[in-house]
């Protein structure tokens, strides 16, 4: 069973930034895929950003591009959601998941990944 924490949560005003980790209990290469989510109004949850393991290749929401990014060290097994320029409509849950098991989906489709972390919030206020 594949264990994830998240951490690096807080509270940052607008167009602040912050760096959210998530550190995993295996080895990040072994993975197919890894993401951040976080909870949307009529779905439980969407995609921030994900990273396709095999080649490193990243996508983000529309709606987060060019701010909120994921990245990867793979010497320490611990992926990074590097947030630039925070809104207050960012404020949210932040959720780690990967897909251990090579699932069928989309890159951003939730249902591909099968365990998570528990999730760090994120409060945009001023």
């Amino acid at each position: 069973q594949v264990q994830l924490v998240e951490s690096g949560g807080g509270l940052v005003q607008p167009g602040e930034s912050l760096r959210l980790t998530c550190a995993t209990s295996g080895t990040i290469t072994e993975y197919y895929a890894i993401g951040w989510f976080r909870p949307a109004p009529g779905r439980e949850r969407e995609a921030v950003s994900c990273m396709d393991i095999s080649d490193g290749s990243t996508s983000s929401a529309d709606s987060v591009r060019g701010r909120l990014t994921i990245t990867r060290d793979k010497t320490k097994n611990i992926a990074y959601l590097q947030m630039n320029n925070l809104k207050p409509e960012d404020t949210a849950v932040y959720y780690c998941a990967v897909d251990s098991k090579m699932n069928w989906g989309r890159l951003r489709d939730p249902r591909r990944y099968d365990s998570w972390g528990q999730g760090t919030q994120v409060t945009v206020s001023s």
